[in-house]
């Protein structure tokens, strides 16, 4: 769908406070006229008849409380828009961050994060304009021009005819200018939005980039993608500076009219001062509402330009939900066996299989480890498991319950990831612990610190488990966010564990520690293990082999290294390495 009648659609839910606003400016309107007729009979009566000051300290007074009422009008009238923009903006940033959590982390991931940032924070921000400024602004330059015809045709209907006359020529030119407006606007958002994907995406990856001398190039690439990005907005600017001249132009030729024609009628004695003087101050105010009709027009065209991008990842598809099955159903984690029958997962539409036809069973209380060359299908099973994704083909059953019929965060809840590259905020070692349960006490929280062998690197801190550890754990050694991954699982305590080779970041010492802690903590559940390093899965009690997105072996360590295969031959260039 268009996306001003999904913006439209987002302003009838909140319609009181727009309506509120136009009614509130629409009375400031009133008193507007009110303000002229007064203040052309003061000057009518002291100027042309020489009243006395006291026989006009009335019409001085009304215009004081006219000009008050006016300035209260308005003021409320912009409060009430800003109010209505402000609960919009709150629920499209609820929408947004709910769908992003519904479409799971793979979705996020494959997302460039500077882009997705871009839409979440400004994009929902651009829309400000529009709708607290641009959407009021088109109800009003309808309602305030009618209000000034009808304050000028009883007065002087030859100058009513004249402004009903041209007003039509600036929507006409509005809309003609618009179209090219919007096409500009459009291409600034996204060189906006490439550009904050790539800026971000280069600080990210600022070490990697110098370790390997590749730095310059990315500073000639932002070069050149802001220098589009001036292109982009200076032609923007062009469009709203004619947009300006010409809606200008248009009121000042009707102005000049209105001008020349009462200046000939009082020359001519045909029109008697007060009212010509009336209607040439209303004229001004006139051409107002159509002009900054169209100067808020090019301000709210950058927030129809995102609306494009939210609507297009609030439309994406997402898993189907259901209500939370009953406690005892999602309590079998640790008696209840996972089968995989017949799964199949495709990224895209082709015919190119992520995983094809897998079928296995994770027994309750046994490990499950799951190896296999790089591009084999072992994070798509990972996360198919995890309920990030869903099957294409087949199914996975828990006991007899088809996976997707229980509640994804129900099913989470019973389940513990510790994986490869764990994501950690920037807050608090303690807070990034307790984000695995946050009514956890603090010999809970020893525990999961000793389990994971990460007490002697917190005492070393002069803040101890209050020390922040930064954007994405900077402050920290990826050995270090690895303990602090696997000291949340031990916090988390759950029936249910996954593995992504936890001590992938350690040396060969806390490797072993950590591979004795991750035995205890294993212990009586059900475990799944990726493994890059051969050695931590020799007494898994399955190992499975993936290749090309199929099972290819199975089996145990003993009975696979008498195969011959994939796993015998890694075996044999791990313990290889390992000599060396």
């Amino acid at each position: 769908m268009n996306p001003d009648r999904r913006l439209l659609q987002l302003l009838r839910q909140y319609p009181l406070p727009f309506v509120t606003s136009v009614l509130l400016a629409t009375l400031g309107g009133i008193m507007l006229i009110g303000q002229t007729f007064l203040l052309s009979s003061i000057i009518d009566a002291l100027f042309l008849k020489r009243a006395a000051l006291d026989n006009i300290l009335n019409l001085l007074l009304l215009y004081g409380l006219a000009s008050m009422l006016r300035a209260g009008f308005n003021w409320t009238s912009r409060n009430e828009a800003n109010r209505g923009t402000l609960k919009i903006k709150q629920q499209l940033h609820r929408q947004v961050l709910k769908k992003i959590s519904s479409l799971g982390p793979v979705y996020a991931g494959s997302q460039r994060s500077g882009k997705l940032s871009s839409t979440i924070l400004k994009g929902i921000e651009s829309l400000d304009p529009y709708f607290s400024q641009f959407m009021p602004q088109l109800a009003l330059s309808i309602l305030l021009p009618l209000t000034v015809l009808f304050a000028v045709f009883p007065v002087d209907m030859r100058s009513g005819f004249i402004l009903l006359g041209t007003a039509p020529l600036i929507p006409l030119f509005m809309v003609l200018i618009g179209k090219a407006a919007q096409k500009a606007t459009q291409k600034q958002w996204e060189t906006l939005s490439r550009m904050s994907g790539n800026f971000l995406d280069v600080l990210q990856g600022m070490t990697t980039l110098k370790l390997f001398g590749r730095s310059r190039e990315r500073i000639r690439s932002i070069s050149e993608i802001s220098e589009a990005y001036r292109h982009a907005t200076m032609k923007v600017l062009k469009v709203a500076f004619l947009s300006s001249l010409t809606l200008e132009l248009v009121g000042a030729v009707g102005t000049a009219i209105i001008a020349v024609d009462i200046g000939l009628r009082i020359w001519s004695g045909t029109i008697a001062f007060l009212p010509a003087f009336f209607v040439l101050l209303l004229i001004p105010d006139f051409y107002l509402p159509l002009r900054q009709l169209g100067t808020k027009f090019h301000a709210g065209m950058e927030g129809v330009s995102a609306a494009d991008d939210i609507y297009t990842l609030l439309d994406k598809p997402e898993p189907d939900t259901v209500e939370p099955p009953a406690p005892q159903e999602c309590g079998r984690y640790s008696t209840t066996p996972i089968v995989f029958n017949a799964v199949g997962f495709t990224y895209t539409d082709d015919d190119s299989y992520a995983l094809k036809n897998v079928c296995c069973e994770l027994k309750p209380g046994t490990i499950t480890a799951i190896t296999g060359p790089s591009g084999a299908g072992k994070t798509t099973f990972i996360n198919l498991l995890l309920r990030f994704l869903e099957p294409r083909e087949g199914s996975i059953l828990f006991g007899n319950t088809n996976l997707k019929n229980i509640n994804r965060e129900t099913w989470l809840q019973g389940v513990s990831w510790v994986p490869q590259h764990p994501y950690l905020f920037n807050a608090t070692l303690r807070e990034n612990l307790l984000i695995a349960k946050q009514d956890a006490t603090e010999d809970q929280l020893k525990h999961a610190i000793s389990e994971s062998r990460l007490e002697p690197f917190i005492n070393s801190l002069p803040q101890g488990l209050d020390t922040p550890v930064g954007e994405q754990g900077a402050r920290i050694s990826g050995g270090e966010a690895q303990r602090l991954s696997l000291a949340r699982a031990f916090l988390h305590d759950s029936p249910l564990l996954v593995l992504d080779e936890p001590t992938s970041h350690t040396d060969p010492a806390l490797e072993q520690e950590l591979l004795a802690s991750m035995q205890r903590l294993i212990r009586g559940k059900t475990a799944v293990l990726i493994a890059h390093r051969l050695s931590t899965v020799r007494n898994a009690d399955q190992i499975l082999v993936f290749d090309s997105g199929t099972i290819v072996q199975s089996g145990t360590h003993l009975s696979l290294m008498q195969e011959s295969g994939f796993y015998r031959d890694a075996m044999h260039s791990d313990e290889e390495v390992a000599v060396q």
